[in-house]
């Protein structure tokens, strides 16, 4: 079955094997068994899929074709492999076998997944008592054994198969479950065009200090090949706080070949990890995120004290953490390339006190290029409308560009979506800098300082369309043709009706 797949393909064959953990096991706690079993059938795939080719080439050489494995870029020793689990799973001890796998699998290839697989155990308690876990995860090693989930590259191309998964996973989980899981799903359109606006170049380093499945960074990364004919001439760093999610950007990141990257575990306001050799904050070319919405408790006790010196222009409120993420991301901006596209809620743009006193620094620093609103139901989990702000550390001028694309979409079954079209849009009048119609507005730093350093974008771009002036003789004259129209109606009803014998 090499026919090509596609992604909805592939989402719904995942869906259905998380069927195996319903009722049984938290969808919180499944999802992590399903995307690391997803990843395990993967790279089998890719192996299998590289073994046969050389078996093709060489005929059957088992030395040969071993000697011509050892320089794939991954190992995946014999008994790791998922056609070796799934050809054991009517054996006892399927949760120990996998876990063994995985062990195997991360200590081949300890410099791209060290500690990837420490956060989970298939021969864990969670699954029930022995004879149940070991009935569970043969139903599960059955459901990757499907047809539709041969992930051969063949039939695969370019798909971004964890991460697409994971995101699809997360948003039925968000949909369905009432999870807070929103938080760390970027739909894979804004991620594009925050790559586009920030337009990542050889050479450069690009973090993302929120970085959930690394799907943003890898957009970013994307956009350099894509103008660099396939070049790799970057370096991709980011910071998870969620253990399971952090392991989830490791494999996808490794299942696309992005091999120079640094992604640390941690909490990125709490305990930054992207140092430099004298223990100062790294600095980035390019710095991208969507960072939690108003996170509570983001570390509002320890940040005046802040050793980095993040918050020297202000302390963010001790239950909204959107400006905790954006002084860090403005403080790891190299001097002069420096960056960044960040994801906020709206309240950014005009809540007051320590808020606004930051929004007024940042602004007054001519740090703010770009304030862009997005459309509403874009994000799984809020239906909130969201906004994209562009920071530059060094500007052509002290104007700020405000665009509304609030009305830019294409309506979903439950979500609204961006096309290409409206991407393209929001990019060139972005670097085209002008005012736009209705659309979008370059003001001045007098004009925000006369709005009291409020960002609200109705403020700057007025979108009202006036009404069409109604003229009321023509209204006038027109009731009277209707008059003279249902009058004669009536006329020849009732003379219909006197016919059929009902008349008066």
């Amino acid at each position: 079955m090499n026919t090509p797949i596609n992604q909805d393909e592939i989402n719904q064959a995942v869906w259905q094997a998380c069927d195996t953990f319903r009722g049984t096991v938290d969808p919180s706690i499944y999802k992590d068994y399903v995307l690391t079993m997803l990843f395990v059938k993967y790279i089998s795939d890719v192996w299998q899929d590289h073994y046969d080719g050389y078996k093709q080439e060489y005929g059957d050489h088992p030395e040969l074709i071993k000697e011509m494995m050892k320089n794939e870029r991954f190992v995946l020793p014999p008994e790791a492999s998922f056609y070796f689990l799934h050809e054991h799973r009517f054996e006892a001890g399927n949760g120990e076998r996998i876990d063994v796998a995985l062990h195997a699998i991360e200590e081949a290839n300890l410099s791209k997944l060290r500690d990837v697989f420490q956060d989970i155990s298939f021969n864990s308690t969670k699954l029930g008592e022995e004879a149940q876990k070991n009935d569970i995860l043969r139903h599960l090693l059955e459901d990757f054994a499907k047809p539709e989930l041969n992930l051969h590259p063949s039939r695969v191309g370019k798909l971004d198969i964890i991460g697409n998964a994971y995101e699809f996973l997360i948003k039925n989980f968000a949909a369905t479950g009432g999870k807070k899981a929103g938080e760390f799903y970027t739909p894979p359109e804004v991620s594009e065009l925050i790559a586009e606006l920030v337009d990542p170049q050889e050479g450069e380093e690009i973090c993302d200090p929120a970085c959930g499945s690394a799907s943003l960074l890898m957009k970013c990364s994307n956009q350099i090949k894509k103008a660099h004919g396939g070049s790799k001439k970057y370096a991709l760093f980011g910071q998870e706080a969620i253990g399971s999610t952090w392991a989830l950007a490791q494999m996808n990141l490794f299942l696309h070949s992005e091999d120079n990257h640094r992604i640390e575990w941690g909490d990125t306001i709490r305990n930054p990890k992207l140092l430099d050799g004298e223990d100062r904050l790294k600095h980035f070319d390019v710095v991208v995120a969507n960072p939690p919405f108003s996170l509570d408790k983001w570390g509002h006790g320890t940040a005046e004290n802040d050793k980095f010196s993040r918050f020297r222009r202000g302390v963010p409120p001790k239950t909204k953490g959107d400006y905790a993420f954006i002084l860090h991301m403005i403080e790891t901006l190299k001097p002069v390339s420096g960056r960044m596209g960040v994801v906020v809620p709206h309240g950014v743009l005009f809540r007051g006190a320590s808020e606004g006193k930051i929004r007024k620094k940042l602004i007054d620093e001519n740090l703010l290029d770009a304030v862009i609103g997005l459309p509403e139901k874009l994000f799984y989990g809020t239906g909130i409308p969201a906004a994209i702000l562009v920071f530059r550390k060094v500007k052509g001028d002290g104007s700020v560009l405000f665009i509304d694309a609030s009305r830019e979409y294409s309506d979903g079954k439950n979500q609204n979506r961006l096309n290409d079209d409206h991407i393209a849009k929001i990019v060139d009048t972005y670097q085209g800098r002008e005012s736009v119609d209705k659309y979008a507005y370059l003001a001045t730093p007098k004009e925000i300082q006369e709005n009291d350093y409020n960002l609200n974008i109705p403020r700057y771009v007025d979108t009202f369309e006036e009404e069409e002036e109604i003229d009321l003789m023509a209204v006038r004259a027109e009731r009277e043709v209707l008059k003279a129209e249902l009058a004669k109606l009536e006329a020849e009803m009732e003379g219909h009706l006197k016919e059929l014998g009902y008349g008066s």
